[in-house]
Parts: C-alpha cells; structure tokens; sequence
C-alpha cells in the first residue's frame, strides 16, 4: 500500500483498499480524468491524468476538498490545530465536541466553514461523514478513538499535494456535462452499491438514495461514452448476501468484468466462501493485458473474471 496516498478521509465506501486491484486495471495514458463519484478522494489522488475532475453529490464534501485547495499546507495545518485548541476538543471531551457540533449546525448552510466541519469529523465516531435531513451533522462522539491524530495529518500533507489543478463539482451524476469527453479520456463510477445500504446512500441522510432507476441511468450514460470511444470503469456489487443486482448483472454482459476481492485480508477465505460473500466487481469497457503469471493475480473459477489476491 506503499506506493498509494490515503486520503485524510475515513470515508464510507472509500476504496483506498483496493486501489492495489484497481489502479493496475485503469488505462495509461489518460488524458481527462473524471471521479464521477468522487467519495474521500482516495481513487482521484492515485490516478495519474492530464486533467482530473472529481464530482459528488454531497456538496459539503466538494467544499472540503475547495477549502482545502484554496490555502498552503502550512496554513491550513495552522488553522486546524487552532480549531482544535480553541474548541478544547481530544479523544476524551465530549461535552466541548458536542458544543463544537451545536456550534457548526447553527451557522446557515452557506456561510459554514468547510476546515470546522473537518476537525468536527475527525472528533466523531468512525470518522463518519453523517448528516441528518435538515443537513445537520449528527455524528456522534468518538470517544478514545478519534481525533486528528499524526497519521491523518501525514495523509493531509500527502493528499494536500494531489489537489493542485483539480476541477471539483458537486451535482447528481445525471446532471453532469459529459459533452466533452472523447477518445483517450476515462470516467470511473463508484456509485453507491443497490444492495448493500451505508449512511451515504440510505435516502436519511439529507441526499437522495440510490434505486434501481439510478443504475439504469447510470448504465446508459456509461453505454453512451463507451459508444463514442471514451473508457470506463464501473465498481459495483453483483452479490450480496443472498440479494442479486438482476439489473447489473444483465448489464455488465456487454463488458469486461474483473471480480474484486472484497475480504482484503484474507483471499482464501474469500474463494472458499465464494457463494457465501459479497461478489464486488469492476466492470470496463477495454481489455487491460495484465499477464496471469503476475504472482498478483489468479484466475476465478468462472469465465471472463479476473480476481486479485
């Protein structure tokens, strides 16, 4: 994991895990980029482009991300441990982490600072990035277990680096201008998973949720670009837990489908398992020529799937 910057995010979904599987199945040679779901940012830092441009829905995330762009590593570390110290906030005091919280949630939406609503995250359980309807953040104390701590500030530093020219959006993935993309560019979608139900995709936590309609919209947007020679690369979750993404799974005929090991731990429990585990894949529409005898990769026991060690 050496080789990968982790972005100073906990994000649900965040795919730094898997960035050993992935990055080796994107295109070379890229000339725009775009994160169409952009997440914590792990995938975007990692991806090397002419132009990137990292897109979510969740505008709270993008302001972040701008915040951050917009000042020297210096000052934003400066204004950091100065919300720290003013706030009284450590892994123990939960009564000046919830003061902070009602402080944050009462300013108007428009006039909230995006480096207060950081430190607020790395205060509170899981590092959770949670809002209720209203857009409150409502995270809870993370107790002897969260703070801002020296490994995140090296992933702050580190990520702070990758920023520099990145085009930041934040609308639904339906409403973005794919107009410009051609041949030679790559768009990859981690949208949020039908089966599986986190946080960011439940329709409770201020932002819509995920349908079925949703996957059908985002499969014909993704049939469009490969029909004009644009690259992509879709993960998703085929199974899980019983439950079958019919729709996918119908859908992803039509390309190449690598199977991802979700058990990032342990891979022989995972094949041993295989009908009793999440099936995540990445689905692209190009032929990535990755040897089988690189020691990384075996071939899954059904044709046309790629799966990592």
């Amino acid at each position: 994991m050496s080789k990968y910057d982790k972005s100073p995010f906990n994000y649900i979904g965040g795919k730094y895990k898997m960035l050993p599987q992935l990055i080796p199945l994107f295109p070379d040679n890229i000339n725009k980029m775009l994160d169409m779901f952009a997440g914590g940012g792990d995938v975007f830092a990692n991806v090397t482009a002419a132009e990137i441009y990292a897109n979510d829905i969740n505008f709270f995330l993008i302001d972040i991300f701008r915040a951050f762009q917009a000042i020297e590593i210096t000052e934003l570390l400066g204004e950091i441990d100065k919300i720290i110290d003013t706030r009284e906030l450590s892994m123990t005091n939960k009564e000046s982490y919830l003061k902070f919280r009602s402080h944050y949630n009462a300013i108007p939406i428009a006039q909230r600072n995006p480096i207060e609503l950081y430190v607020l995250m790395c205060y509170s359980f899981n590092y959770q990035f949670r809002f209720n309807s209203s857009h409150e953040f409502n995270n809870p104390f993370g107790r002897e277990r969260s703070s801002f701590n020296p490994q995140m500030k090296e992933n702050l530093i580190k990520f702070h680096k990758k920023l520099n020219g990145i085009n930041f959006s934040s609308q639904d993935f339906s409403q973005l201008d794919y107009s410009f993309f051609e041949a030679g560019d790559f768009v990859y979608a981690d949208p949020p998973y039908r089966i599986t139900t986190g946080s960011y995709n439940d329709g409770k936590r201020g932002f819509k949720g995920w349908s079925r309609e949703d996957d059908i919209r985002l499969f014909a947007i993704l049939d469009e670009l490969s029909e004009r020679g644009v690259k992509f690369a879709l993960s998703n979750v085929v199974e899980h837990k019983g439950q079958t993404n019919t729709e996918l799974a119908e859908w992803m005929r039509s390309y190449n489908v690598h199977a991802i090991n979700y058990d990032y731990n342990n891979s022989n429990y995972q094949a041993q398992n295989i009908d009793c585990v999440t099936r995540e894949v990445l689905i692209t529409n190009y032929e990535r020529n990755i040897t089988d005898g690189d020691e990384n990769i075996w071939l899954d026991s059904k044709p046309g799937l790629r799966r990592f060690r």
